[in-house]
């Protein structure tokens, strides 16, 4: 017999906030939960197991679109794992390009850092820097701002 628990004990059991499962189940990437009569939602062993990798995906840094697509593929026996393979490149891809642009913008906060004072002055070259648009960090070659 499978389990039917209340979205509270479903969050429990999850980890996820009942929040967070709503919001999950209103963007489709679980089935609508069962309702008793007095209209709370009550959630079986898949709809769990659906909201467990949903959070596993979420901390390996992919994005809702994404997530549904990892669904799919996961509920989806007949798919090939080349499928899938191919996914989580792309994710790795996209991460790295995040981690080289969030490094960037570190070089350039701990520039602007080392050009203030830090003291009571009101004079303040991070915020000058900011307001005239030298605070930019640097792009990489070949790459040019929007």
């Amino acid at each position: 017999m499978s389990t039917r628990v209340t979205i509270g004990e479903a969050a429990r059991l999850t980890g996820l906030t009942a929040k967070r499962i709503r919001h999950y189940e209103s963007l489709g990437l679980l089935a609508r939960a069962r309702r008793t009569e007095s209209g709370y939602r009550l959630y079986d062993d898949d709809a769990l197991n659906t909201l467990r990798f949903v959070a596993h995906a979420r901390e390996l840094g992919f994005g809702m679109d994404e997530i549904r697509e990892l669904v799919g593929l996961w509920q989806n026996r007949r798919r090939s794992s080349a499928e899938v393979k191919q996914r989580v490149q792309r994710h790795v891809v996209e991460l790295r390009r995040r981690a080289m642009e969030l490094a960037r913008i570190e070089r350039a906060l701990e520039a602007l850092a080392s050009r203030c004072h830090g003291d009571d002055r009101p004079a303040c070259p991070i915020l000058d820097a900011i307001e005239d648009g030298s605070a930019q960090a640097p792009l990489p070659r070949g790459r040019t701002r929007f």
